[in-house]
């Protein structure tokens, strides 16, 4: 197996060394992480919350965008904690047309909504701590949403399960998928939800009414082969079905097309490092318009871009250390566009999440 760490925070307190066991949810550089006490929320009148509205698509263009180098932080930024206002490891996350974000508080056991230019967040889903009830969550990793069905599904990691919630009825979720080690989640334009497997090393495609799921990439072990993958986290799905998928512990990026039966390496694939060739450990990956790869490369505290059939990528964004500065990036996680294609960045280890403006021309 490769190297990473524990797999999830119990109850009490768990200390994350760099020591060699397998968790997509690892941390580096050692951290310890002591366990919420009781969220002390004052009782609020739930007002009615709209449907998020999903992105429209956007004009064609042809010029690569280009971002801003300095983020601004638009949710929380106040250290790690419960209190409404702060975030404790932010995972991935889902952006509506008002610009709303839907956020995996991963170690918060919950998912919260900051509307834009908001203080503080909300929470619409696990607002009874960590736990494996009906209405707990345990660890998300990440939420997308459901047009079809106007509903969030969550990837409910440390419970083994996908859920959804309705919008108007967060109380009375459905456990849609259980005995799973899901992390990463998409949808393609039919509704069916691709799920990364995360212990197994493959993602499958689940439809309504379906008990097993469709294998559709990876499923040959852990193995860094191209019909391989090893630890896959978060995934994209374009408009063809092919899949994206970032496969964490191989330091790469794999293209599965559909019903393919292996992939093809578009970002990363020689070993970790920080040169342009290279990620190490890949999480979050979105593709723009033109079919640009965005990768949030993990410990590197970067994001990169990468075009088809490019030998080596370009840094968009980068934080140089691991101080907890706007222009400095730690440990990222989730990747996602706004409406306005502005680039979004979840930092697991800032607890926050920072927005990079794209530049008009």
């Amino acid at each position: 197996m490769s190297s990473s760490e524990d797999r999830y925070p119990n109850e009490d307190e768990v200390t994350l060394t760099p020591a060699d066991v397998s968790n997509p949810l690892s941390h580096h550089g050692g951290l310890n992480i002591n366990y919420l006490e009781d969220i002390n929320e004052e009782e609020e009148e739930e007002e009615e919350e709209e449907s998020p509205r999903s992105p429209s698509p956007k004009q064609i263009q042809t010029k690569k965008n280009k971002y801003q180098h300095f983020g601004l932080t638009v949710a929380g930024d106040n250290g790690k904690g419960p209190k409404l206002n702060r975030l404790d490891n932010p995972h991935g996350m889902f952006i509506d047309n008002d610009k709303s974000i839907y956020i995996a508080d991963t170690y918060n056991h919950r998912i919260v909504k900051w509307k834009l230019n908001s203080n503080e967040g909300k929470i619409i889903a696990g607002r009874n701590r960590k736990g494996n009830q009906n209405n707990q969550l345990s660890c998300p990793t990440n939420i997308i949403f459901d047009k079809q069905n106007n509903s969030f599904i969550i990837s409910d990691s440390g419970n083994r399960r996908v859920v959804r919630y309705f919008d108007q009825n967060q109380t009375n979720p459905e456990i849609i998928i259980s005995n799973i080690d899901c992390y990463g989640l998409t949808i393609d334009k039919n509704g069916f939800i691709y799920v990364s497997d995360w212990k197994n090393h493959e993602v499958r495609r689940w439809k309504q009414g379906d008990e097993e799921g469709e294998l559709v990439a990876g499923g040959n072990g852990e193995g860094n082969h191209l019909n391989q993958l090893n630890n896959p986290t978060y995934m994209f799905i374009d408009e063809d079905y092919s899949l994206y998928i970032s496969d964490c512990y191989n330091h790469r990026v794999m293209k599965w097309k559909k019903d393919a039966k292996e992939g093809i390496v578009v970002a990363g694939g020689n070993g970790d490092g920080n040169s342009l060739k290279q990620l190490d450990h890949p999480r979050g990956v979105i593709v723009d318009h033109l079919g640009q790869i965005y990768v949030a490369d993990g410990k590197n505290n970067r994001v990169m871009r990468w075009s088809a059939g490019d030998e080596e990528g370009e840094i968009v964004v980068c934080g140089s250390s691991y101080r907890f500065h706007t222009d400095q990036l730690n440990w990222l996680e989730g990747l996602s566009f706004d409406n306005e294609e502005n680039l979004h960045v979840a930092e697991r280890n800032n607890h926050r999440i920072q927005k990079y403006d794209k530049i008009l021309n």
